[in-house]
């Protein structure tokens, strides 16, 4: 009988409500090398020391099953033809990319688009409280957190960055999910989840085309139009570039947010002290504090894989990790490491240092943190200060399949009412 391997159990929808047991025993052994040939690395410095390595890359062109499975596939017509987005390839294009990105995004080109945003993140988390049931003070109700709050509040705010309909959301969500999908690794080999995705990907950027051309050369202050226009001193990027970035920027600018907002309130209900604190107000740091632990403790975004690989042979904590070779990035397990961080397993923003992997590192730092961290610090001090007694219905909560973006799909809370705004 073939045993079950650590990183098999962790993958397995079961232990979903808490794998951190698991990372526990993953990291007896920082390096493991698994059935298919797939490196997980789960230690801090470790993974640091990757994602530092030039010899990792994000391209999974690279690996040698996804260059053949292009090459076998390369006669049927039609195939997907956007290239890959800013977070998929490697130096120089990557930085090229990205200095574009955030040219029309943030700091030093825009250093007022996200401070300028915070009035409109209050407005939209205000009226969705404002819908919950229990505003007009009829006692005792339940209120879904993800589908009422920590599902609508980003989607809002990234269509309005982007200049996307919101009222587009049911037409993309489909899309996005089937983009989220890919990067479960129990959904299928590498180098057919590299179709599926690419196909998704390509059905989001007709949708970005559609949206393009239908601006018959209107510009506004959104990042769209700022991609179209930019006028910088290097070659702006390709229309399918736009497009393909365009789409990545609508899956990642909410998706990982949903999960760090849901997975915030529910830690903050299974430590109600913290929640306290955080409802008195007497304390003008606490939020931020809250949100890098909740970064360390209840990451929204697991480990990275999704066709990482090495470009030469690496030796790190003992193994040498043969080129070619996928490689997987456990930040959850990395940010709880007890060889980095003491007592990592106690939420605790007090910390006097906290060094987290909750954005990862490196030249694919999260290009969306600057606007993550006040979302999710408005989010959840609205939550505090205006649900009245919140208590959970079920602990834990049910959560999504993928084990990579982890996150309650549902998080059903009792409140006895909503205090005014």
């Amino acid at each position: 009988m073939t045993r079950t391997s650590t990183w098999q159990q962790i993958l397995d929808p079961s232990h979903r409500a808490d794998p951190y047991p698991l990372y526990t025993e993953l990291r007896r052994t920082p390096v493991v090398r698994e059935e298919d040939g797939t490196y997980v690395v789960s230690t801090y410095r470790e993974i640091v020391s990757l994602l530092h390595d030039p010899r990792l890359s994000s391209d999974a062109r690279n690996l040698p099953e996804v260059a053949a499975d292009a090459a076998a596939h390369a006669y049927e017509e039609g195939l997907p033809g956007l290239p890959p987005n800013f977070i998929r390839i490697d130096p120089p294009e990557h930085d090229r990319i990205r200095r574009l990105l955030t040219r029309n995004f943030g700091p030093p080109h825009r250093p007022g688009r996200i401070d300028g945003m915070m009035p409109d993140l209050l407005r939209i988390v205000t009226s969705l409280i404002d819908d919950f049931p229990g505003k007009d003070g009829s006692g005792k109700v339940r209120v879904d957190i993800v589908d009422d709050f920590a599902y609508p509040f980003p989607v809002t705010v990234i269509c309005e960055l982007l200049g996307v309909p919101r009222e587009d959301e049911p037409r993309f969500q489909v899309m996005s999910g089937a983009v989220i999908e890919t990067a479960d690794p129990t959904t299928g080999g590498i180098a057919e989840r590299q179709r599926r995705r690419a196909k998704a990907v390509a059905d989001l950027g007709q949708y970005f085309a559609q949206l393009l051309d239908a601006r018959h050369g209107r510009r506004c202050d959104d990042l769209l139009s700022g991609l179209l226009g930019d006028d910088g001193d290097e070659a702006p990027m390709s229309h399918e570039e736009i497009l393909s970035n365009a789409a990545l920027l609508l899956v990642a600018g909410h998706e990982t947010t949903v999960n760090l907002v849901a997975n915030g309130m529910l830690t903050l209900l299974r430590h109600p002290e913290i929640l306290d604190r955080l409802r008195l107000g007497d304390e003008p740091d606490l939020a931020a504090r809250v949100v890098e632990e909740l970064l360390r403790y209840e990451p929204p975004v697991q480990f990275l894989s999704s066709g990482r690989n090495t470009l030469d042979d690496i030796e790190i904590a003992g193994t040498t990790i043969p080129k070619g070779s996928p490689v997987a990035l456990v930040l959850a397990s990395g940010s709880r490491d007890p060889g980095f961080v003491p007592d990592p397993d106690r939420f605790d923003p007090d910390r006097e240092h906290n060094e987290h992997l909750g954005f990862g590192g490196g030249i694919h730092y999260c290009f969306g943190a600057p606007l993550t961290r006040p979302e999710t610090q408005i989010a959840l001090t609205q939550l505090a200060h205006r649900l009245k007694n919140p208590r959970l219905v079920a602990d834990p909560p049910p959560y999504r399949a993928s084990p990579s973006l982890r996150g309650p799909r549902h998080l059903l809370v009792e409140i006895d009412g909503v205090n005014p705004a």
